[in-house]
Protein backbone atom coordinates (compact mmCIF):
# COMPACT_ATOMS: atom_id res chain seq x y z
CA UNK A 1 0.00 0.00 0.00
CA UNK A 2 1.64 3.57 -0.80
CA UNK A 3 0.76 6.39 1.40
CA UNK A 4 -1.16 9.62 0.58
CA UNK A 5 1.02 12.33 -0.11
CA UNK A 6 -0.14 16.11 0.22
CA UNK A 7 0.23 17.93 -2.75
CA UNK A 8 0.28 21.59 -3.26
CA UNK A 9 0.02 24.31 -6.12
CA UNK A 10 0.93 27.75 -5.81
CA UNK A 11 -0.85 30.25 -7.28
CA UNK A 12 1.30 33.14 -8.26
CA UNK A 13 2.51 36.31 -10.07
CA UNK A 14 5.61 36.27 -11.68
CA UNK A 15 7.72 39.64 -12.55
CA UNK A 16 8.90 39.37 -16.39
CA UNK A 17 12.96 39.06 -16.46
CA UNK A 18 12.87 39.45 -12.98
CA UNK A 19 14.66 35.67 -12.03
CA UNK A 20 15.84 37.06 -8.81
CA UNK A 21 13.02 38.34 -7.47
CA UNK A 22 10.67 35.54 -8.71
CA UNK A 23 12.87 32.64 -7.14
CA UNK A 24 13.23 34.89 -3.70
CA UNK A 25 9.37 34.84 -3.71
CA UNK A 26 9.16 31.09 -4.94
CA UNK A 27 11.21 30.06 -1.79
CA UNK A 28 9.43 31.97 0.73
CA UNK A 29 6.12 29.90 -0.95
CA UNK A 30 8.23 26.70 -0.83
CA UNK A 31 8.82 27.23 3.07
CA UNK A 32 5.02 28.09 3.72
CA UNK A 33 3.65 24.80 1.40
CA UNK A 34 6.33 22.69 3.71
CA UNK A 35 4.79 24.37 6.64
CA UNK A 36 1.52 23.27 6.02
CA UNK A 37 2.77 19.38 5.09
CA UNK A 38 3.16 19.61 1.30
CA UNK A 39 5.22 17.08 0.20
CA UNK A 40 5.33 18.12 -3.45
CA UNK A 41 4.75 21.68 -4.36
CA UNK A 42 4.26 23.04 -7.52
CA UNK A 43 4.67 26.27 -9.49
CA UNK A 44 3.50 27.95 -12.65
CA UNK A 45 5.07 27.63 -16.23
CA UNK A 46 8.25 30.20 -16.75
CA UNK A 47 7.02 31.39 -12.90
CA UNK A 48 11.20 31.79 -12.85
CA UNK A 49 11.42 34.07 -15.94
CA UNK A 50 7.85 35.81 -16.99
CA UNK A 51 6.24 34.44 -20.17
CA UNK A 52 5.64 37.11 -22.52
CA UNK A 53 8.99 37.88 -24.47
CA UNK A 54 9.52 39.85 -27.26
CA UNK A 55 12.23 38.12 -29.11
CA UNK A 56 14.44 35.04 -28.94
CA UNK A 57 17.17 37.44 -27.53
CA UNK A 58 14.94 38.36 -24.93
CA UNK A 59 14.43 34.83 -24.14
CA UNK A 60 17.91 33.63 -24.04
CA UNK A 61 19.02 36.47 -21.93
CA UNK A 62 16.75 34.93 -18.61
CA UNK A 63 17.41 31.02 -19.57
CA UNK A 64 19.63 28.76 -17.34
CA UNK A 65 20.70 25.48 -17.61
CA UNK A 66 19.51 22.50 -16.03
CA UNK A 67 20.82 21.89 -13.35
CA UNK A 68 21.64 25.44 -12.69
CA UNK A 69 21.53 28.10 -10.17
CA UNK A 70 17.64 27.85 -9.50
CA UNK A 71 17.54 24.37 -9.43
CA UNK A 72 20.59 24.96 -6.78
CA UNK A 73 18.45 27.27 -5.00
CA UNK A 74 15.89 25.46 -4.62
CA UNK A 75 17.79 22.02 -3.52
CA UNK A 76 18.37 23.66 -0.45
CA UNK A 77 15.09 24.44 0.16
CA UNK A 78 13.75 20.99 -0.40
CA UNK A 79 16.72 19.78 1.77
CA UNK A 80 15.70 21.23 4.44
CA UNK A 81 12.34 21.30 4.72
CA UNK A 82 12.03 17.51 2.97
CA UNK A 83 9.87 18.30 0.25
CA UNK A 84 10.01 18.27 -3.66
CA UNK A 85 9.49 21.48 -6.34
CA UNK A 86 8.46 21.81 -9.74
CA UNK A 87 8.85 24.71 -11.17
CA UNK A 88 8.42 26.59 -14.42
CA UNK A 89 11.88 28.45 -16.52
CA UNK A 90 13.59 28.91 -19.71
CA UNK A 91 15.99 26.34 -20.01
CA UNK A 92 19.38 26.96 -21.99
CA UNK A 93 21.11 24.04 -23.72
CA UNK A 94 23.47 25.19 -26.14
CA UNK A 95 21.99 27.26 -28.74
CA UNK A 96 19.04 25.95 -27.97
CA UNK A 97 16.47 26.84 -25.82
CA UNK A 98 13.35 25.53 -23.76
CA UNK A 99 10.17 26.05 -22.10
CA UNK A 100 11.39 23.50 -19.11
CA UNK A 101 10.22 22.73 -15.95
CA UNK A 102 12.33 21.37 -13.01
CA UNK A 103 11.57 18.85 -10.40
CA UNK A 104 13.87 19.05 -7.11
CA UNK A 105 13.98 17.24 -4.39
CA UNK A 106 15.52 16.72 -1.15
CA UNK A 107 18.62 15.15 -2.91
CA UNK A 108 19.07 17.75 -5.33
CA UNK A 109 17.88 17.82 -9.36
CA UNK A 110 15.53 15.31 -9.97
CA UNK A 111 14.55 16.03 -14.01
CA UNK A 112 13.81 18.66 -16.16
CA UNK A 113 10.95 18.53 -18.72
CA UNK A 114 10.72 20.30 -22.18
CA UNK A 115 7.56 21.49 -23.57
CA UNK A 116 6.48 19.60 -26.68
CA UNK A 117 3.61 21.34 -27.77
CA UNK A 118 4.10 25.36 -28.72
CA UNK A 119 1.49 27.85 -29.22
CA UNK A 120 2.09 30.74 -31.42
CA UNK A 121 2.58 32.77 -27.76
CA UNK A 122 4.68 35.22 -25.28
CA UNK A 123 8.34 33.04 -24.75
CA UNK A 124 6.83 29.85 -27.08
CA UNK A 125 6.96 31.75 -30.41
CA UNK A 126 10.73 31.73 -29.61
CA UNK A 127 11.67 28.64 -28.20
CA UNK A 128 12.44 25.02 -29.82
CA UNK A 129 10.44 22.14 -29.71
CA UNK A 130 11.41 19.74 -26.50
CA UNK A 131 12.94 16.69 -28.02
CA UNK A 132 12.61 14.26 -25.47
CA UNK A 133 10.10 11.44 -24.50
CA UNK A 134 7.54 11.72 -21.65
CA UNK A 135 9.00 10.18 -18.64
CA UNK A 136 7.44 9.43 -15.32
CA UNK A 137 9.69 10.03 -11.72
CA UNK A 138 9.13 8.49 -8.97
CA UNK A 139 9.59 10.38 -5.39
CA UNK A 140 9.50 7.38 -3.38
CA UNK A 141 5.57 6.18 -3.60
CA UNK A 142 4.25 8.80 -5.71
CA UNK A 143 4.37 8.57 -9.35
CA UNK A 144 4.97 12.18 -11.13
CA UNK A 145 4.69 13.39 -14.88
CA UNK A 146 4.89 16.45 -15.95
CA UNK A 147 3.80 18.42 -19.04
CA UNK A 148 3.48 21.88 -19.03
CA UNK A 149 0.25 24.24 -20.52
CA UNK A 150 -0.50 23.68 -24.01
CA UNK A 151 0.95 19.92 -23.92
CA UNK A 152 -2.72 19.59 -21.71
CA UNK A 153 -4.34 20.28 -24.80
CA UNK A 154 -3.43 17.14 -26.77
CA UNK A 155 -4.72 14.15 -24.83
CA UNK A 156 -1.97 11.76 -25.90
CA UNK A 157 0.08 13.27 -23.45
CA UNK A 158 -1.40 12.17 -20.49
CA UNK A 159 -1.95 8.86 -21.50
CA UNK A 160 1.66 8.16 -22.51
CA UNK A 161 2.26 9.56 -18.57
CA UNK A 162 -0.30 7.11 -17.43
CA UNK A 163 1.13 4.04 -19.31
CA UNK A 164 4.64 4.84 -18.05
CA UNK A 165 3.27 5.01 -14.52
CA UNK A 166 2.23 8.70 -13.27
CA UNK A 167 -0.20 8.70 -10.17
CA UNK A 168 0.03 12.07 -11.01
CA UNK A 169 0.41 14.17 -13.66
CA UNK A 170 1.33 18.08 -13.05
CA UNK A 171 0.48 21.19 -15.24
CA UNK A 172 2.34 23.89 -14.71
CA UNK A 173 0.87 26.60 -17.17
CA UNK A 174 0.39 30.69 -18.19
CA UNK A 175 -3.31 30.61 -19.00
CA UNK A 176 -4.47 34.15 -19.84
CA UNK A 177 -8.49 34.87 -20.38
CA UNK A 178 -8.50 33.48 -23.84
CA UNK A 179 -7.54 29.87 -22.01
CA UNK A 180 -10.83 30.40 -19.38
CA UNK A 181 -12.19 27.24 -21.28
CA UNK A 182 -8.87 24.94 -20.69
CA UNK A 183 -8.90 26.09 -17.78
CA UNK A 184 -12.24 24.83 -16.77
CA UNK A 185 -11.93 21.57 -18.34
CA UNK A 186 -8.71 20.29 -18.38
CA UNK A 187 -7.72 18.66 -15.11
CA UNK A 188 -11.34 16.71 -14.10
CA UNK A 189 -11.40 15.73 -18.24
CA UNK A 190 -7.71 13.93 -18.16
CA UNK A 191 -8.08 12.61 -15.01
CA UNK A 192 -11.20 11.08 -15.54
CA UNK A 193 -10.33 9.67 -18.71
CA UNK A 194 -7.12 8.54 -17.31
CA UNK A 195 -7.84 7.30 -13.99
CA UNK A 196 -5.01 9.19 -12.28
CA UNK A 197 -4.47 12.68 -10.55
CA UNK A 198 -3.78 15.75 -12.09
CA UNK A 199 -3.05 19.18 -10.96
CA UNK A 200 -2.78 22.38 -13.22
CA UNK A 201 -1.16 25.63 -11.46
CA UNK A 202 -1.78 28.39 -13.77
CA UNK A 203 -0.43 32.09 -12.54
CA UNK A 204 -1.78 35.23 -11.90
CA UNK A 205 -0.98 39.31 -12.98
CA UNK A 206 -0.70 41.24 -16.11
CA UNK A 207 2.35 40.60 -18.25
CA UNK A 208 2.85 42.59 -21.90
CA UNK A 209 -0.22 42.89 -22.53
CA UNK A 210 -2.43 39.98 -21.37
CA UNK A 211 -3.88 38.84 -18.37
CA UNK A 212 -3.37 35.70 -16.35
CA UNK A 213 -6.58 34.20 -14.69
CA UNK A 214 -5.29 31.85 -12.49
CA UNK A 215 -8.19 29.46 -11.61
CA UNK A 216 -5.49 26.40 -11.16
CA UNK A 217 -7.60 23.08 -10.06
CA UNK A 218 -6.91 20.00 -8.71
CA UNK A 219 -8.96 16.56 -9.85
CA UNK A 220 -8.73 13.47 -8.32
CA UNK A 221 -9.21 9.52 -10.03
CA UNK A 222 -12.52 9.97 -10.72
CA UNK A 223 -12.49 13.21 -12.58
CA UNK A 224 -14.12 15.24 -9.33
CA UNK A 225 -11.99 18.55 -8.57
CA UNK A 226 -10.56 19.03 -5.33
CA UNK A 227 -10.09 22.37 -4.93
CA UNK A 228 -10.48 25.44 -7.81
CA UNK A 229 -8.09 28.09 -6.58
CA UNK A 230 -9.17 32.08 -6.92
CA UNK A 231 -9.95 33.99 -10.22
CA UNK A 232 -6.74 36.49 -10.24
CA UNK A 233 -5.26 36.27 -6.84
CA UNK A 234 -2.35 34.38 -5.31
CA UNK A 235 -3.21 31.63 -3.57
CA UNK A 236 -1.42 28.61 -2.06
CA UNK A 237 -3.27 25.27 -1.90
CA UNK A 238 -2.84 21.09 -1.03
CA UNK A 239 -5.00 18.11 -1.57
CA UNK A 240 -4.18 14.75 -1.36
CA UNK A 241 -2.89 11.93 -3.37
CA UNK A 242 -3.69 8.11 -2.80
CA UNK A 243 -1.48 6.45 -5.56
CA UNK A 244 -3.07 3.32 -4.58
CA UNK A 245 -6.50 4.48 -6.06
CA UNK A 246 -4.86 5.73 -8.78
CA UNK A 247 -3.30 2.49 -9.74
CA UNK A 248 -6.51 0.61 -9.06
CA UNK A 249 -7.69 1.06 -12.94
CA UNK A 250 -10.63 -1.08 -13.31
CA UNK A 251 -13.88 0.55 -11.83
CA UNK A 252 -16.62 -2.27 -10.64
CA UNK A 253 -19.92 -0.97 -10.24
CA UNK A 254 -21.30 -4.52 -10.18
CA UNK A 255 -18.69 -7.64 -11.06
CA UNK A 256 -19.06 -8.98 -14.02
CA UNK A 257 -21.76 -6.52 -15.15
CA UNK A 258 -21.10 -3.59 -15.34
CA UNK A 259 -17.30 -2.88 -15.27
CA UNK A 260 -15.06 -0.38 -16.85
CA UNK A 261 -11.29 0.27 -17.18
CA UNK A 262 -10.18 3.37 -19.56
CA UNK A 263 -6.69 1.97 -19.61
CA UNK A 264 -6.33 -1.60 -19.87
CA UNK A 265 -9.03 -2.10 -22.22
CA UNK A 266 -7.68 0.09 -25.03
CA UNK A 267 -7.08 -0.95 -28.73
CA UNK A 268 -4.05 -0.01 -29.85
CA UNK A 269 -4.36 -1.72 -33.02
CA UNK A 270 -6.86 0.19 -34.58
CA UNK A 271 -4.95 4.00 -33.44
CA UNK A 272 -2.57 4.47 -36.23
CA UNK A 273 -3.69 7.74 -37.55
CA UNK A 274 -2.31 9.38 -34.63
CA UNK A 275 0.84 8.47 -35.48
CA UNK A 276 0.79 10.03 -38.76
CA UNK A 277 1.24 13.45 -39.71
CA UNK A 278 4.47 15.94 -40.11
CA UNK A 279 6.09 16.78 -36.96
CA UNK A 280 6.16 20.51 -35.48
CA UNK A 281 9.41 21.64 -36.16
CA UNK A 282 8.77 25.50 -34.69
CA UNK A 283 7.12 28.53 -35.76
CA UNK A 284 9.74 29.69 -37.75
CA UNK A 285 9.89 33.46 -36.71
CA UNK A 286 12.73 33.05 -33.93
Amino acid sequence: MSANWTVAGAQCAAALGDTAGNRARMLATLHQAADRGARLVVFPECALTGYCFGSRADVRAVAEALPGPATGAFADVCAKRNVFACFGLIEAAGDKLFNACALVGPNGFVAGYRKLHLPCLGADRFTDPGDRPLAVHDLGGLKVGLNICFDGSFPETARVLTLLGADLVVLPTNWATPARKMATLVSAARAWENHIYYLAVNRVGDEAGNRFIGLSSAADHRGDVLHWAAEGAEELFTFEVDPTAARAKRVVTCAGEYEIDRVNWRRPEMYGPLLEGAPFTGHFNK
